[in-house]
């Protein structure tokens, strides 16, 4: 494993961490607070399997916790090899990829393909078969841990995503018994070739689709001592498999063992929110940046993320209808937590303003894997909808 300090006037992740400032508003910054300090409050029992109860936040300190937040640290460089990435699953055994401090950016010099990298630009569907079967816990390279030094169970790590950068290659398949509709038709693999900008891939002639890099996989380790197959979702995170969470989001995952340890994988290209016949634009990135902020004693017990237009809540199961109450309970109960506004208030702004999307339609019937990812649906929140009084009522109600 190789690992290297640089200095932050690297050009490009200065460029990258300067964008994402300028994007981010002061209201943006206050609700984001919010978010750490409120969390969601009760949470439906049937969503990523959580009691519901918020942790008490006595003796937190809102001192540390803007320390925390401000610094910028160093630039950690991490390189995908044998002893820093896993397949199918996170690992409690597995060995540190990298210790950083709060604030510090981990720059991932290359994440890989599916399957450990043997995923190769050309292979036939009947080539690749093999190499599918090879790995039972699933196909995501995931890439860590990444240990923040402080971090204990009940703090936050807010993952800002700065920088994606695909390979020059993706593909988009359907293997036997997936997706939607698993029986209408043969199983299928198209390779994709991207622009030299990396910004858009032709699909079929006359259809480009734009490119919008994400991480389908991203968590803080769940406490035990078993391995996790990365196909599930949890409070810890997880197969979020979200198509909006790309350059400029910020994804909140709440600690549960010491470190966090982080890992992530799962890079795609881009995808349909939905993901109807089970994959995306498979790919891998060139280079991919992250910048990690603990939050200490944050109240967030589910994953929730952040763009610079909307909030983002998710609920998974196994079926699309307990996913969508799941979610939307999470996020009454967050949104009145964090405003004073009354539940039932709450429930009809998520009616008249929210938007329910379907995250990732899982149906695996004749699947090689031992796990099935659940039904997902992720709900967006738009900021634009909330007066200036109200954000800076929220910004109040965390420094009382």
């Amino acid at each position: 494993m190789k690992r290297e300090t640089e200095q932050r006037d690297d050009v490009s992740a200065a460029a990258s961490a300067e964008d994402l400032r300028a994007s981010t508003s002061d209201a943006t910054d206050a609700c984001r607070r919010s978010i750490l300090k409120l969390g969601f409050g009760a949470f439906a029992a049937g969503a990523l399997g959580l009691s519901g109860a918020v942790r008490a936040q006595s003796g937190t300190s809102q001192t540390s916790a803007a320390e925390h937040a401000s610094r910028e640290g160093q630039t950690i460089k991490l390189v995908p090899s044998l002893d820093t990435v896993r397949v199918g699953q996170i690992e409690p055994s597995a060995p540190t990829a990298v210790t950083i401090k709060s604030g510090d950016t981990v720059w991932y010099d290359g994440t890989w393909t599916n399957w450990g990298n043997e995923a190769k630009y050309g292979l036939t569907f009947k080539e690749r078969e093999p190499i599918r079967k090879k790995y039972p816990n699933g196909p995501f390279s995931l890439i860590g841990p990444v240990s923040i030094i402080g971090a204990e169970a009940g703090d936050l790590v807010e993952c800002r995503m700065l920088k994606m950068r695909p390979i020059d290659w993706g593909w988009n398949s359907a293997p036997p018994g997936v997706g939607a509709l698993p029986h209408d038709f043969k199983p299928y693999l198209r390779y994709l070739k991207f622009d030299k900008e990396r910004t858009a891939a032709a699909y079929v002639p006359g259809v480009n689709i734009p490119l919008n890099p994400f991480q389908a996989y991203i968590a803080a380790q769940p406490a035990g001592e078993k391995p996790v197959s990365a196909n599930l979702a949890g409070n810890y995170g997880g197969n979020l498999d979200c198509a909006v969470l790309g350059v400029d989001t910020s994804i909140f995952l709440p600690v549960q063992v010491s470190g966090a340890r982080v890992w992530t994988g799962g890079s795609m290209g881009a995808s349909g929110e939905g993901n109807v016949d089970q994959t995306s634009i498979e790919t891998a990135f060139e280079e991919m940046r992250i910048q990690y902020i603990l939050h200490k004693g944050a109240a967030l017990n589910v994953p929730m993320a952040e763009t610079p237009d909307h909030w983002i809540g998710f609920g998974f199961s196994d079926s699309l209808e307990n996913s969508l109450v799941a979610c939307l309970r999470q996020m009454i109960s967050w949104l009145s937590g964090a405003t004073g506004i009354a539940p039932e208030d709450c429930y009809g702004i998520y009616s008249v303003a929210g938007s329910f999307r379907v995250t990732q339609y899982a149906n695996q019937t004749g699947t090689v894997y031992s796990t099935i990812p659940p039904k997902g649906i992720h709900c967006m929140l738009p900021k634009r909808i909330f007066t200036a009084a109200l954000h800076e009522r929220i910004a109040r109600s965390i420094r009382a």
